[in-house]
């Protein structure tokens, strides 16, 4: 299972490096992708995650390498299903910053229940929000303060494509991505998490 996701990641990742639409934002957009592959090579051995949840990471990591790939604004599909639905943007990116808040609340959920930070588990939903909510904030302050080194590359990587509320609806979706996270695989997650404990206790 391990081997299969390693694959897939780097076989991803050099099909999104090919040729992308801009190669600046390409890295940009695949930073993330990059560096959190980076930590979980550094953290393996000595805090390894579940199975569960390395699987929804490496679906972030596609999300963000075929947005890196085509840009958020220009990824076929949306772009097809923005023309089918008469809809006035691509909207890959709120699709981008949903799994933005999906994915690092199964993260934070799996910190603080296996290091033992939190007890209840009304707080721990409680600032498992708050912290998806600090991860999306930090990430918006990051775009506004590239956009200003990037110059004409701004737009393509923030990829606002006219909307005046982007910043805050990009923040929404994140939102709405970790209480679902919460609601919908908080059972699974338990199992999954019980299961690691299990063998390397």
């Amino acid at each position: 299972m391990k081997k299969i996701l390693m694959v897939s990641y780097v076989f991803v990742l050099v099909w999104s490096g090919v040729n992308p639409r801009n190669q600046f934002v390409w890295f940009l957009e695949v930073a993330p992708a990059l560096i959190g592959a980076g930590v979980i090579l550094y953290t393996y051995r000595t805090f390894p995650l579940t199975p569960f949840l390395y699987l929804w990471i490496l679906s972030h990591c596609f999300v963000l390498m075929i947005g890196g790939h085509y840009t958020y604004a220009e990824v076929p599909l949306f772009s097809w299903l923005q023309d089918w639905f008469d809809l006035q943007r691509n909207n890959y990116d709120k699709l981008g910053h949903f799994v933005q808040g999906f994915v690092p609340a199964l993260i934070a959920r799996e910190i603080f229940i296996r290091k033992g930070i939190i007890a209840g588990r009304g707080w721990l939903n409680f600032l498992v929000i708050c912290f998806c909510l600090a991860v999306s904030g930090f990430y918006e302050l990051l775009e506004w303060w590239v956009a200003l080194l990037a110059g004409e590359d701004a737009e393509t990587f923030l990829a606002t494509q006219g909307y005046v509320w982007d910043t805050q609806a990009d923040m929404g979706f994140a939102l709405l991505g970790a209480i679902l996270a919460l609601v919908c695989m908080s059972r699974f997650h338990d199992r999954a998490i019980a299961e690691l404990t299990r063998q390397i206790s």
